[in-house]
């Protein structure tokens, strides 16, 4: 049924709709970053090695791309309602095994679990979210629900390292105790899920399974290879910041705490959903090309901040690469959205992700294993010089596309 026929009580179910999947979606996104400034003390507590760090995370992102790869797509024909009740009780299941199992086979086992919620989620409500906001709101913009997707995304991944941080100072055991309250939540969403409408007419007859592929016209491909670029990159600088910045700051700034470690990842993060927000008025190639201006210099200054030892810099570089990461993210989904053929938004909307958790991936452990034999503003200069390369090839990219 059209959205302009539907009757207002309708309208009103979808757009509380929208609003609880924005909110179960941004407690996992909270959930996800909440170890950040929690890995040092579990370091301490066990005397690993800083690249086990990065293999922990790295387990949270190879969880997102299988996640994506298997089941990120099947909303589009399954229903968006089931795949994100499957993908909070992965993020109910991976809080109970942080609870249970706090060592460090346990934990690699609760990030692959708690990323493979997520890159089942984050497609889906994205394409969710979108769609129940056009029943609620028939008469507004499309970009309006991308943004409130994109903005959620990132406000969510910002609050985490803030939360963590602050139990990790108050909580006697913080280790165990930081989880109580997500498994608590987590248990509460999956009701509530259940009242969500459903905005995907299922098939009579489904399709035979097949993991993730990228259905994007061929005249389009440049567009989404260049949009793909772009979020690997995002991605990357979120990663580096909510996996190293406490070990990154106590090693090359001497500072100790874990608030402060959270705080910096926080305000990477949050200058990402800031940036959405704020520019949202702007021309979306105005916004493009502030993004990409944003990201270069942070990632100039990262390194810059490193070698000089200046912490401030260090700060600057990392708020504006979190607001180069926001503009760049929203600027894809929304060209990507804008290509998929009808019934397949999922399916490019995952595709798109994926590309965005191989650079949380892979650039964040080479990082982490660089760390053992190079100072951390080496590790920097390392990581920054190939961004930068892929920040331009995406930038000419998009401009010919």
């Amino acid at each position: 049924m059209s959205p302009t026929v539907l009757p207002q009580t309708d309208r009103r179910r979808h757009a509380v709709g929208f609003h609880l999947v924005a909110v179960v979606f941004a407690t996992a996104l909270v959930f996800s970053t909440l170890p950040t400034p929690l890995y040092g003390l579990y370091q301490l507590r066990d005397h690993f090695a800083a690249p086990v760090i990065t293999v922990i995370f790295a387990a949270y992102a190879v969880g997102v791309m299988a996640g994506l790869y298997f089941a990120g797509h099947i909303s589009d024909w399954v229903g968006r309602r089931r795949v994100v009740l499957a993908g909070t009780v992965a993020e109910l299941v991976s809080a109970v095994v942080f609870l249970l199992w706090p060592e460090v086979p346990g934990l690699i086992v609760a990030r692959l679990l708690c990323g493979a919620g997520i890159g089942v989620l984050t497609a889906t409500v994205t394409a969710h979210m979108g769609e129940l906001r056009a029943v609620a709101r028939p008469a507004e913009h499309p970009s309006r629900a991308a943004l409130a997707a994109t903005a959620v995304t990132m406000g969510g991944l910002a609050l985490g390292p803030v939360v963590g941080g602050v139990l990790a100072e108050v909580l006697d055991t913080p280790l165990t105790g930081a989880f109580v309250p997500f498994v608590a939540l987590f248990a509460l969403s999956v009701p509530v899920l259940l009242l969500i409408p459903e905005t995907v007419d299922r098939p009579a007859e489904p399709p035979a399974y097949r993991p993730q592929r990228v259905s994007v016209p061929a005249q389009s491909r440049p567009a989404f290879l260049s949009a793909a670029a772009g979020v690997f990159v995002a991605f990357a600088v979120l990663g580096l910041f909510t996996s190293l910045a406490p070990t990154l700051m106590a090693g090359v700034f001497d500072e100790p705490s874990r608030v402060v470690g959270g705080l910096v990842a926080f305000a990477v993060l949050g200058a990402g959903a800031v940036a959405q927000v704020g520019l949202a008025g702007l021309d979306a190639a105005v916004r493009s090309r502030w993004g990409i201006a944003a990201m270069v210099a942070g990632l100039v200054l990262t390194p810059v901040s490193a070698l000089l030892g200046v912490e401030l810099l260090f700060w600057v570089g990392g708020v504006l690469g979190g607001a180069g990461s926001g503009l760049l993210f929203r600027s894809s989904v929304e060209t990507v959205s804008g290509l998929a053929a009808p019934g397949a938004k999922a399916e490019v909307l995952a595709a798109l992700f994926l590309a965005a958790y191989v650079g949380i991936a892979v650039p964040v452990l080479a990082v982490g294993l660089v760390l053992v034999w190079l100072p951390g503003a080496v590790a920097l200069v390392v990581f920054a010089v190939p961004m930068l390369g892929l920040v331009a090839w995406a930038a000419r990219a998009g401009r010919r596309s």
